[in-house]
């Protein structure tokens, strides 16, 4: 797999999950006050080391947390590829992009952990749809809510077929 030119490796990224494995980190696991940032460097990390599984980087999902600060994809997995610690990825998310205030990360992270596809006209079937076949109320889930339950599952039935 190529992101913008940068070639998945099989070498051993520090801090690299395996995620055929373990899934990644909750999208509510906060790095700073940042949600979704754990889990994006997790698949971001996994997909440098060639152990993504069927998890992909610079997804919709991670591109919200990059549109809200102003950055790319392009940009973090060269941060990831360097080796960079969680706490580097922070002090680089914090110094580039769009400078944010704390209240607005705050804020924009409560909103995310939140959110739901359920009244969005567009996404709203997909959602019902993913929500009904793991058994849960899409009225009633945020997306991150979905998130947690498809990684739960997806490992479950990984390591039944092992």
């Amino acid at each position: 797999m190529v992101i913008s030119g940068i070639m998945e490796t099989t070498s051993t990224l520090p801090k690299a999950k395996d995620l055929m494995q373990e899934p990644p980190r909750s999208p509510r696991q906060r790095i700073g006050d940042y949600v979704l940032i754990a889990r994006m460097a997790d698949k971001c990390r996994a997909t440098l080391n060639g152990t993504n599984a069927e998890y992909h980087f610079n997804c919709p999902l991670d591109n919200m947390l990059f549109d809200f600060k102003g950055v790319n994809g392009d940009e973090v997995c060269q941060v990831l590829l360097h080796g960079a610690s969680d706490e580097q990825l922070l002090d680089w998310f914090d110094s580039h992009g769009t400078p944010k205030a704390p209240e607005e990360i705050k804020a924009w992270s409560a909103h995310m952990e939140r959110f739901s596809f359920y009244g969005v006209p567009e996404k709203a079937e997909w959602f019902s749809q993913e929500c009904r076949q793991l058994g849960l109320d899409p009225s009633q889930v945020s997306l991150f809510d979905l998130l947690e339950a498809d990684d739960r599952e997806s490992h479950k039935l990984m390591m039944n077929s092992r």
